[in-house]
């Protein structure tokens, strides 16, 4: 049991992780310009890819730096080309924008790297064992993730707080025209924050695309959680992501674990269900199988206790 508990508690927080990697660049962008951004899962794909192939040419260290790189250029590209022109027409215009983006961005990987998923394995270089637990091994390239996703949050909490670059991208959002005034470059600015938070996610697919499978569809596959840990952390806080990562990445690595079903604790408790009612169908289904749910289910109750989020300071 204790063995169970303790690596299921390692997988959670390594997962809780990689969700905060890459909810950290949609939170910054968010919070700083007002965006929601409904490509970054597509820019976490493109990070991937890109690290995928640089890796084959120049080595994993250096595809580290070069993907996220590459991902801030392209986002400074998007904000100062195409969003910028979109910001004057309210939101609606800038979530159509970058839902459309999305699309663009799948089908270009798509013709570049073909639909099938790419051999994206994990690099002999960090690809031994960190640590031994219950005869079970801890791979170091989990051990890096958690390093950088922990040294992510360290960063951008210091440099939007402590810093004057931090206070001139926090004062563009809600006193753009004062700031402008001031002799501060606020389409700059933006595209300072774009280009950031698209590198921010190209590093999140760096790594996850180890974890993950490196294919088209993965923006679609992890999207959604990640706009889960967004609204249930709070709209445009960085530590109210970090916490709704954990909390998901934990509960539902846990769940994945229990071979139980809800069926198995009315029997425990003595409660007899009948075998043919609709009722029995549904409580027979196991709790691994209903994982995928449990952060949906955890958004859901979030909006009905508290629509702000955890940390958030303003309503969905």
């Amino acid at each position: 049991m204790l063995e169970l508990v303790t690596i299921s508690l390692l997988n959670g927080i390594v997962y809780g992780l990689l969700l905060f990697m890459l909810s950290s660049g949609l939170t910054l962008i968010f919070s700083m310009m007002g965006v929601l951004n409904f490509a970054h899962a597509s820019v976490f794909m493109l990070g991937a890819y890109l690290s995928f192939q640089l890796g084959r040419w120049v080595g994993f260290w250096p595809a580290l730096v070069l993907a996220p790189l590459l991902c801030g250029v392209a986002g400074a590209a998007i904000e100062r080309y195409g969003l910028s022109r979109v910001h004057a027409r309210g939101h609606v215009a800038e979530i159509l924008f970058t839902f459309g983006l999305a699309y663009l961005i799948e089908e270009l990987v798509t013709m570049v790297w073909g639909r099938n998923a790419v051999a994206n394995a994990v690099p002999a270089v960090i690809d031994f064992p960190l640590f031994h637990v219950f005869g079970s091994t801890f791979p170091a390239y989990k051990g890096l993730m958690m390093l950088i996703s922990l040294a992510m949050f360290a960063f951008l909490n210091l440099a939007l707080k402590k810093t004057r670059i931090g206070l001139v991208i926090q004062a563009a959002l809600t006193h753009p025209r004062m700031l402008s005034a001031l002799g501060h470059d606020v389409p700059g600015v933006f595209v300072l924050v774009f280009a950031a938070g698209c590198a921010l996610a190209g590093l999140a697919g760096v790594i996850g695309g180890f974890m993950l499978l490196t294919q088209p569809t993965l923006a679609h596959a992890i999207g959604p959680i990640v706009f889960v840990v967004v609204v249930v952390g709070g709209l445009g806080s960085l530590a109210g992501a970090l916490i709704a990562s954990m909390l998901i990445g934990i509960l539902q690595t846990f769940v994945v674990a229990v071979d139980y079903s809800l069926l198995d604790l009315f029997r425990a408790l003595g409660l007899a269900v009948s075998r043919g009612s609709p009722l029995y169908e549904l409580l027979a289904i196991k709790l691994a199988t209903a994982a995928p749910v449990v952060p949906y289910l955890l958004l859901v109750l979030m909006l009905i206790v508290r629509p702000r989020g955890l940390l958030g300071t303003r309503d969905v």
